[in-house]
């Protein structure tokens, strides 16, 4: 049995894609378990068990030994030790963490701006409040969030050009997907906002060519970006 079993939905990237290339790049031994046979059956059965002391409320959820940890913050705190992507100095960590956290306020933003009125609903039935929503995102927040990773980048230029330490973390690969995802989602935007962030542009590069997660970007463990997940491209949203 593989070391960690990552749980989550096996048709779209979402919040778990972040704990999978935290894994990939360490090149832990992990079973991406909703993936595999009888997966969602597995997930659904998890879920369901009234015996886990611990049960998290949504995937993705990271199973090590009996111990099981929710949230993607939560999991990459959990992980970033034991895999080597993070720094050892307890206010890196913490640090780590907070970026971390910030990274899911942008994710849930994101989602935001096609399902502005309620998750339950269909995108076709909040179309105006959505592209509403994806203007003032793209105008306010994509600048907001954008410009504090450029400071970060900037403030920490000396020790390697990371965000946290003088080694790749696990939010420098969170950071790589928001960059990947808001590219999918909103690519004329972004195109136009790019030479704004010149860091934030290098360090989605420097991650995307490291080995393991250049290895794992070209594998069909890569699940492609769609219209099920966080990130989604509806044309009228980026205009």
């Amino acid at each position: 049995m593989a070391r960690y079993q990552l749980y989550y939905w096996p048709m779209i990237q979402g919040r778990g894609e972040f704990v999978r290339l935290a894994l990939e790049e360490a090149g832990a031994d992990y079973d991406d378990v909703a993936r595999g046979k009888s997966g969602m059956r597995k997930l659904e059965r998890f879920m369901a068990d009234r015996a886990q002391r611990h049960p998290s409320f949504a995937p993705p959820f990271l199973k090590v030994g009996r111990q099981v940890i929710g949230q993607t913050a939560n999991i990459l705190l959990f992980l970033g030790p034991r895999l080597g992507l993070v720094p050892r100095a307890e206010a890196d960590r913490l640090w780590a963490h907070q970026i971390q956290l910030t990274i899911a306020d942008l994710v849930e933003e994101v989602h935001g701006t096609h399902h502005p009125v309620a998750s339950g609903l269909y995108y076709d039935d909040q179309k105006a409040e959505a592209k509403r929503a994806a203007a003032a995102f793209i105008e306010e927040r994509i600048p907001k969030y954008l410009g504090w990773f450029e400071r970060v980048l900037a403030r920490n230029a000396a020790r390697g050009g990371w965000l946290v330490g003088a080694r790749v973390g696990y939010v420098d690969l969170s950071l790589f997907q928001v960059v990947e995802g808001l590219r999918y989602a909103f690519p004329r935007a972004m195109a136009q906002r790019a030479r704004r962030y010149p860091k934030v542009v290098a360090l989605r590069e420097r991650v995307a060519s490291r080995p393991n997660v250049a290895a794992y970007l070209a594998s069909e463990r890569r699940i492609p970006f769609n219209e099920m997940g966080i990130f989604r491209h509806y044309a009228e949203l980026d205009d």
